[in-house]
């Protein structure tokens, strides 16, 4: 049963994954273009809103958290279907890539 609870976590937190990959990618391909109207800045709120609950979780996904009730493994991918270098650099890579896009539109905006 707990193994059961843990894929579904996985799989939860894989999707997840995914759909804020597919938002950073529509998000540098819209400010590049110049783009930004409704989704762009649907898009930026999704972002913010995960990056407030990376906040208030300090800098851990409530997923993890939970996930961590199913397994005592150390490795950062324990609880997402991601190789194990990509899971502990997601975060980084991530904000990173928030902060050029914010960049980038500050640039559009005042251009």
């Amino acid at each position: 049963m707990s193994s059961w609870n843990l894929r579904t976590i996985k799989i939860l937190h894989t999707a997840i994954w995914i759909f804020y990959n597919i938002l950073i990618i529509y998000m540098l391909y819209a400010v590049i273009g110049n783009h930004l109207g409704f989704w762009f800045w649907l898009a930026w709120g999704f972002i913010l809103l995960e990056g407030l609950i990376l906040v208030i979780f300090k800098w851990t996904c409530p997923l993890t958290l939970f996930a961590r009730n199913y397994s005592s493994s150390k490795k950062d991918n324990f609880d997402i279907y991601l190789p194990n270098w990509l899971a502990k650099h997601t975060k980084t890579i991530y904000t990173g890539l928030s902060i050029i896009i914010f960049i980038m539109t500050i640039f559009r905006l005042l251009s």
